[in-house]
């Protein structure tokens, strides 16, 4: 099984996907249309560019924080949740999981992404 297969089937993930680090190509399944999942896929690579360069702003303030390199991200609404680890997105209606449950997955199943490939 693959890990967007792995996630969908978490109460509450109403769709899961990955996208190339250089932008250049995306995957999905679930509840997305194929161009609400291509600006997804751009939003979650430009943030997770944006997340390390202030990771790594931070980390020139304080080294060796333990911010670097940053596995990944959430934004948390009142309905629904983003979360990226490594280059895997999923959407998750709060209302019907749990987030503490899918980042503790996710952190489980992506290895550590090397600081180069992003």
């Amino acid at each position: 099984m693959s890990i967007v297969t792995d996630l969908l089937a978490k109460p509450g993930v109403i769709a899961a996907g990955e996208y190339a680090y250089r932008g250049d190509r995306f995957s999905h399944r679930g509840a997305l249309s194929e161009d609400h999942a291509r600006v997804a896929s751009i939003m979650c690579r430009a943030t997770t560019m944006s997340v390390n360069m202030e990771a790594s702003m931070l980390e020139a303030l304080q080294p060796l924080s333990g911010l670097l390199p940053p596995r990944g991200w959430l934004v948390h609404g009142p309905g629904y949740t983003v979360c990226v680890v490594a280059n895997v997105f999923c959407l998750l209606d709060n209302s019907k999981g749990s987030i503490n449950d899918l980042v503790g997955f996710m952190r489980q199943a992506l290895p550590a992404v090397p600081a180069d490939m992003i």
